[in-house]
């Protein structure tokens, strides 16, 4: 018998199967090694069955991230494609505006035709401004209020009620219920407050 490691093979597989067999009676045991190689096959099939396992859950996370990063990638360039057909549509509701300004500008008049002509198309942009669900803010008059109003001076009087709006320099504007553009106004403030 050859020595290896400076132990001699009877050496070596005694002091292995010390250490490989649990102590027990040896009659009925389940846990006994019926023979060589049994239990050195075990471990590597289960090995090989979770590394399998792992390969498998492994690929389908991949898939299920590239399924997503694919869905995500969709969604914004649907979004982004609405956004475009949205734009449009408030662009070709503007272009007859454009077109009526660009006619004004070609027609040779007097100052009083002119007039009621801006006229005309200020109601015309007015209409398209309407069919886009742009409202204008009533200011003048009104109580200030800091959601839609923002205050530039604020003017001594005795005629109107104190914080009250007496002069709009801008008007507001909302888009459906959402604020686009605040109304720049003058403010009352009574003398003595």
């Amino acid at each position: 018998m050859g020595k290896a490691n400076g132990r001699s093979e009877g050496e070596k597989s005694a002091l292995d199967l010390e250490h490989e067999l649990p102590a027990s009676s040896g009659e009925g045991d389940e846990n006994a090694v019926t023979g060589p190689g049994t239990e050195s096959s075990a471990p590597d099939s289960e090995l090989q069955k979770l590394k399998a396992e792992r390969d498998s859950l492994l690929d389908r996370l991949s898939r299920a991230q590239a399924e997503f990063e694919n869905a995500r990638r969709r969604a914004s360039k649907e979004q982004q494609e609405f956004r475009d057909y949205a734009t449009a549509d408030a662009i070709k509701s503007l272009l007859p505006v454009v077109d009526s300004l660009e006619r004004a500008l070609q027609v040779k008049s007097d100052a009083a035709e002119l007039r009621a002509g801006v006229e005309l198309i200020y109601k015309q942009l007015q209409a398209a401004l309407v069919k886009l669900s742009v409202t204008p803010i009533l200011s003048e008059g009104e109580p200030f209020d800091p959601r839609y109003h923002e205050a530039i001076e604020m003017v001594e009087t005795t005629t109107a009620p104190d914080h009250q709006v007496v002069e709009e320099l801008q008007r507001g504007y909302k888009f459906k219920d959402r604020l686009l553009r605040p109304a720049m106004v003058k403010v009352a403030k009574n003398p003595g407050k």
